[in-house]
């Protein structure tokens, strides 16, 4: 099975050595996406404004890749503090229909550049 890297300038670029998204046969897998506007580079104020801005910046290269949120099979919501979880489940949940993806959600000591939020997808192309 051949990979495809996946790149568009509606998401932030990766800031290290990684893709913004793989596709591999008919799956792809993003990298963790912040609540980072592509345009400037800066988060986006608050827990719920960086979600908003994570999923969209999901949305944008799932699309690039022939993929869209609907195909999400599995995400992960990597969170700097576990309180706001209800905060991020309202905004995620905007974002997505039943059934739901399967999902984790966890606390870590710290994101890049200090993100509140972190969320990462994989989901099968059309």
């Amino acid at each position: 099975m051949s990979k495809k890297q996946i790149a568009t300038t509606n998401a932030p670029g990766a800031i290290g050595p990684y893709s913004q998204a793989i596709a591999a046969g008919n799956w792809v897998y993003t990298s963790g996406q912040l609540g980072m506007n592509p345009e400037t580079g800066d988060l986006a104020e608050g827990v719920q404004e960086q979600a908003r801005q994570a999923l969209n910046n999901v949305k944008a290269i799932l699309e690039e890749a022939g993929a869209s949120l609907e195909h999400v099979v599995k995400t992960t919501v990597f969170l700097k503090d576990m309180n706001d979880f209800a905060a991020v489940n309202e905004i995620y949940s905007t974002f997505f229909t039943e059934p739901y993806p399967a999902r984790s959600a966890v606390e870590v000591a710290r994101l890049p550049k200090d993100g509140l939020v972190e969320i990462e997808a994989v989901a099968r192309k059309k």
